[in-house]
């Protein structure tokens, strides 16, 4: 199909924008899993939750022979409560590999158990410039940073009071914004607005009442950035899409205008024929792409293929500039990554 290009744009952003502000560090599902339950079933998708938090989707196709499948994961980096000082702040462990430099001073949530939020920031143990001789240039690292809680404590019988405990996720505040002109910022863009653009692409098709070919079933997961979230996948799946960041930097071609085709990444290339024909579907269509191989990079179809799955798999996604860190990609990139997943759809 030839997609309009600014047709769907103000829908992408404004779902993109609530994925982004919903929390869910790496294994934190239920919240963000409610919202693509919603978003999923508005687009005419069935909705499974499996055992361990990842959805999946299904839309169903001319032909139920065959599926082709589609991945993208909705865990993000994040922090978790590693323990209580005497003074009432926190130490924390990381969720996944944030840029702890990048974190010092940003804000912060921490969700109890029992669903209690307290706000706080994330700060380095030498905060201030009028005290420490050594706070411009104390290493930034769980062992050297913590978190100041916005609540009157004052020893860590005062913040146990609170409900908090080690094992309390630590969500940082993701800052989202989207420019006038086309610039998608925030953290966690990895991998959320590749979630943001399967769900528009569902959306597309029922809206059209396009019929693709084939079912498409679409697994979202919770565990990617620890390595094993597309460890299980549903039966019948011919092929898998990953779609995930595009990087950008180094030698590598890849603009935030792009859409990324993931020739090898650290686990290793991925199926040929089918990257491939990706290559030529983008060739085909005029879209803006590029193909790159990340040096330190894993995906969701490596995890897939570490279970023993049988199964051809493919990755692109659109190019994100500073990776785990403050991210920003361009509506240009999405565009031409939600084109290509329509054509991998044979739409």
């Amino acid at each position: 199909m030839k997609l309009d290009k600014e047709a769907y744009k103000q829908y992408y952003f404004d779902l993109v924008t609530r994925l982004l502000q919903t929390p869910s560090p790496t294994g934190y599902y239920k919240e963000v899993m409610e919202v693509v339950r919603e978003v999923a079933e508005e687009n005419g998708c069935t909705f499974r939750l499996t055992r361990k938090g990842c959805a999946i989707l299904t839309y169903p196709g001319a032909s139920h022979s065959e599926v082709l499948g589609a991945c993208a994961h909705c865990d993000t980096l994040g922090l978790m409560v590693r323990a209580i000082h005497a003074d009432g702040s926190l130490n924390f462990t990381k969720v996944g590999s944030p840029q702890l430099p990048t974190l010092d001073g940003e804000y912060c949530t921490v969700i109890t158990r029992a669903g209690k939020r307290i706000s706080g920031t994330i700060l380095s143990k030498s905060p201030a410039s009028h005290v420490y001789d050594d706070a411009a240039s104390r290493t930034r690292d769980a062992d050297n940073m913590y978190v100041r809680l916005d609540e009157v404590v004052k020893s860590a019988e005062d913040t146990r009071a609170l409900g908090i405990e080690n094992g309390d996720y630590i969500c940082i505040d993701p800052k989202t914004t989207v420019t006038e002109s086309g610039f998608l910022k925030s953290r966690f863009i990895d991998d959320k607005a590749s979630v943001a653009c399967l769900l528009t692409a569902m959306h597309i098709l029922h809206t059209e009442g396009i019929v693709p070919p084939k079912d498409i079933a679409i697994l979202i997961t919770m565990y990617e950035e620890v390595g094993h979230g597309a460890g299980y996948v549903p039966e019948g799946i011919v092929s898998m899409l990953g779609v995930d960041m595009g990087c950008i930097g180094r030698d590598l071609s890849c603009t935030e205008y792009d859409v990324s085709i993931c020739a090898k990444d650290s686990g290793g290339p991925y199926d040929y024929p089918l990257t491939g024909r990706l290559i030529e579907m983008a060739k085909e269509a005029g879209l803006s792409y590029a193909v790159d191989i990340y040096p330190f990079y894993g995906s969701d179809v490596g995890a897939m293929w570490r279970a023993g799955h049988d199964i051809p798999g493919a990755l692109i996604g659109t190019g994100v500039h500073a990776s785990h860190g403050m991210e920003r990609t361009h509506y240009e990139g999405i565009y031409n990554t939600l084109c290509l997943i329509l054509l991998y759809f044979g739409v």
